[in-house]
């Protein structure tokens, strides 16, 4: 069954919805290589505290291990008060790349005092080389390119949401 099933994965010949599929047909779908943008996910504001300044954003919040493979790939448009927050269970060293991404971003590496650890502008889209936050991290930021530099956000900012407060 393993085989068949995977011969038909790979040549699209499974349909159905994911909620309905078998667990293993769910898992083989969780795993195969992304094709194409994920529905919007939940979202929530956050506020980057930059000086004197405060800029706020609606983020979409990517907290599974597909929501995180799939991140911001295939999508066309970024709106520019908008991004996709990835939450990690606990600081990690965080390492992004841009495979089928269409657009360029910018790359906020969040640190475990919510503080801005590292700034990735304007990362170069479908590029395979990693962007790394250069040590642990809660949290990972993607931004349309351009918008830090923009803003003047800078490392040492200090970033609030919902989701950065309830960790541990």
């Amino acid at each position: 069954m393993k085989h068949s099933l995977h011969a038909l994965l790979a040549t699209g010949l499974l349909v159905g919805a994911l909620s309905s599929a078998p667990f293993y047909a769910r898992a083989a779908q969780d795993t195969a290589e992304p094709t194409q943008a994920q529905p919007t996910l939940p979202q929530e504001k956050l506020s980057i505290h930059s000086g004197v300044a405060s800029h706020t954003f609606s983020v979409e919040l990517a907290t599974t291990p597909r929501q995180q493979q799939v991140g911001e790939m295939f999508r066309t448009q970024i709106a520019p008060e908008s991004g996709m927050l990835f939450l990690w269970q606990t600081p990690q060293q965080s390492d992004m790349w841009m495979e089928n991404t269409l657009v360029p971003l910018d790359i906020v590496f969040i640190a475990p005092d919510h503080r801005i650890q590292a700034i990735a502008e304007n990362a170069v889209p479908r590029s395979l080389a990693h962007i790394s936050s250069h040590g642990p991290v809660i949290a990972t930021l993607e931004l349309p390119g351009g918008t830090t530099a923009r803003l003047g956000i800078t490392v040492g900012d200090k970033i609030d949401t919902p989701s950065l407060t309830k960790k541990p």
